[in-house]
Formats: structure tokens, C-alpha cells, sequence
């Protein structure tokens, strides 16, 4: 008799478990769907690095120790660096040329726009120049950034101080708002 109702226990649990296998399906659109609502990531990557190449060199390298992958957003597609980046972007000569630094930055897939917050550094190696802020904005198919928060760009010849910045991605070419500035002038 024991026997018996094991069997048909063990009978019945394996059923269950067989049902149960064959009604679980994930499909992907219910899954990002259901992602999305929560807002939650699609993915998540920690000790971030990535190497851009154009024509086989190396243009940029990208580091973040985490970053939050958005982009099964309908709407408004994006990647969260929470916890900051470093981006180091390369001449021709593959030598370091301008080296972006900041906490926190979004960057968004269909705009190519990426806000960069808290402690944002850009230096530019050639030119031995420096610009601090709290916020910027690049806009990727241009390579232009602007602010309109303060700044101070330092270079071997000029501190310039303002609020409100805009400029060409290696900073050789800017418009300053609202500033004050120091320049060292040659007497001949």
C-alpha cells in the first residue's frame, strides 16, 4: 500500500513538474515590455571598458565601473553611468589627445546626446588645456559641447572663468559667456 501511494505521489509531481516546464516561455518583447514598466535595465555591466575603432585604430576607450543599459526604451533609448566615466579619446598618432572625466553621465541612442554631471574634467593633451564644470552636454554627431553652468578653462597662456560654454570636442575652439579671465601677454 505504500508502495502504491508513492507511486502515484511521485506520479503526480512529475506531472506537475512537466506542466510547469512546458507553460514557462519567455518572449522577449513581454520581457523588455515588462522591463521597461519597471524601469529596470536590460542590462547591467560592472568594471566597464570598450575600444572604438575606426579603419582598424583605435579612436576612444571608454571606462566606467558600472553601467546601466536602457535601451528597451521605446522613446527615449538610453546608457546611465551612475558611478562616472573616463573616455580617452585618440589623435592620429594614437597618443592620448583629449580625456573626458566625470561622476555621473546618460547618454541617449537616438539623440547622441550625453549630459555629463559632477566633476566633469576634459583636458586636452596637445594643447595643454583644461576645462572644469559641474555640467555638460556633447552632442555626439557634432562633436560639440555647451553648458550653461559655470566653468573655468585653464591653459598655459589663459584662466577663463564663466557661466555658459560651448566648444569643439578637443576644446581648440570655444565661446565663453558670462566671463572673467586672466591672459599672460607677451611685452614685444
Amino acid at each position: 500500500m505504500y508502495f502504491r501511494i508513492h507511486k502515484i505521489f511521485k506520479s503526480i509531481v512529475t506531472i506537475g513538474l512537466v506542466a510547469m516546464l512546458f507553460s514557462c516561455t519567455n518572449d522577449v518583447k513581454a520581457v523588455k515590455e515588462f522591463l521597461s514598466t519597471k524601469n529596470l535595465p536590460i542590462a547591467v555591466t560592472k568594471e566597464f571598458a570598450h575600444t572604438y575603432r575606426d579603419s582598424g585604430k583605435t579612436t576612444s576607450k571608454l571606462f566606467s565601473p558600472l553601467l546601466k543599459d536602457f535601451s528597451n526604451r521605446e522613446v527615449h533609448p538610453y546608457s546611465e553611468f551612475p558611478k562616472g566615466l573616463k573616455l580617452i579619446s585618440f589623435d592620429t598618432a594614437t597618443k592620448d589627445s583629449t580625456t573626458t572625466v566625470a561622476d555621473y553621465a546618460i547618454s541617449f541612442s537616438k539623440t547622441l546626446i550625453t549630459e555629463l554631471r559632477g566633476n566633469v574634467v576634459i583636458t586636452n593633451h596637445k594643447d595643454q588645456t583644461t576645462l572644469y564644470t559641474d555640467q555638460l552636454f556633447w552632442d555626439q554627431n557634432t562633436d560639440y559641447f555647451f553648458s550653461e553652468k559655470k566653468f573655468r578653462l585653464l591653459s598655459p597662456d589663459n584662466d577663463v572663468s564663466g557661466i555658459g560654454f560651448e566648444s569643439k570636442k578637443d576644446l581648440s575652439k570655444f565661446l565663453a559667456k558670462k566671463t572673467s579671465s586672466e591672459h599672460l601677454l607677451n611685452e614685444d
